[in-house]
């Protein structure tokens, strides 16, 4: 059979038809490469957090666990392994230790009355500062200046201030023909004293933060309510509550689980006997009954208890404010 041939001009040699190309098969390095590749397309954003996973493993996660597993035995500071086994022994203990239930109260009452204030004034001030005012970077900064203020610091100044007889307090109450009030024996006056060094750090912290949330308010709304004869007043309860409400629900809970966890402040406070929270246990919080019972009493498994207890109590606030943050998603889309 007789093949074709083609000739080139000026009498070359003869050509054969051209045979389409064919890619050649991807080497191993080239495949090795690809799937290279695509695995540190997948892995890197893991290997970036994984660092955080890391540490919150080894001193959030297993502090957590350990601690519960610590809150069923019986162990005592100093004492090695985990102790003897007691299942929920050191709960029911807890439930009928009225020194328990005091630091519970303490703590609840210690927590209305230092975060009610202070959430209050952190409003009034984000509202004033919100507005066009001379110095407003000054008095932004000098409203932060408590909270950068450490908690020995603030708590030692205010006991001087409370003191009985060269107290600044007393002596301004003298003025006014009030007699002197004993701010660390006696209950009530011990956790209004307390109450208030945490709302003196705290008020501006929360005002920056509700200060930012009006920032954001659309200015189309005041104009609106102004158009429509709306005072300041009138414009503060109707437009600028109801657009940082979310703002508002998120420092009540913050600030409720700082109340929880109220330990410096009446520790450093009472002094000689701020562990037990003053002579009566007056003034004596969750967290100080805790560090009481784990260190001055070495009874590690129910310091534990108490621990777990207020971590419960933490999550319920939590679920609280899931609930009351959806009601109010479910009231904005209605």
């Amino acid at each position: 059979m007789a093949t074709s041939v083609r000739t080139t001009a000026g009498g070359g040699p003869p050509q054969t038809p051209s045979t389409p190309h064919r890619s050649a098969p991807p080497s191993k390095r080239s495949s090795w490469r690809s799937r290279l590749y695509r695995l540190d397309l997948k892995a890197t954003p893991y290997a970036y957090i994984a660092p955080f996973f890391i540490c919150f493993a080894a001193f959030g996660l297993f502090p957590l666990i350990y601690t519960g597993w610590i809150s069923l035995h019986h162990l005592e500071l100093g004492q090695s392994g985990t102790g003897d086994w007691r299942g929920f022994d050191n709960y029911t203990r807890l439930w009928d230790s009225d020194q328990f239930w005091n630091a519970l109260r303490n703590t609840f009452t210690m927590g209305v009355i230092s975060t009610v204030p202070q959430l209050m004034m952190a409003l009034g001030l984000a509202h004033l500062l919100n507005y066009q005012l001379r110095g407003r970077t000054f008095f932004r900064v000098a409203i932060l200046a408590p909270y950068a203020t450490s908690i020995a610091a603030a708590s030692l100044v205010f006991v001087q201030l409370f003191g009985y007889d060269a107290g600044f307090i007393n002596e301004v109450l003298g003025w006014f023909g009030i007699g002197k009030v004993d701010w660390q024996a006696d209950k009530w006056p011990a956790q209004i004293a307390i109450s208030t060094i945490v709302t003196w750090r705290w008020t501006g912290y929360n005002a920056l933060i509700y200060l930012a949330a009006m920032q954001a308010v659309p200015g189309d709304l005041y104009e609106a309510a102004s158009l429509d004869g709306a005072s300041r007043w009138r414009q503060f309860i109707n437009v600028t509550i109801p657009s940082i409400r979310p703002t508002i629900l998120f420092t009540i809970v913050v600030s409720t689980i700082g109340a929880t966890q109220l330990f410096g402040e009446p520790m450093l406070f009472g002094g000689g006997v701020g562990v037990t929270g003053g002579s009566a246990h007056q003034y004596q919080t969750l967290s100080l009954y805790m560090y009481e019972l784990g260190w001055p009493n070495s009874q590690l498994g129910r310091a534990a208890a108490v621990a777990w207890v207020m971590l419960l109590l933490l999550l319920l606030v939590g679920a609280v404010q899931a609930v009351i943050a959806r009601a109010n998603r479910k009231k904005l889309g209605a």
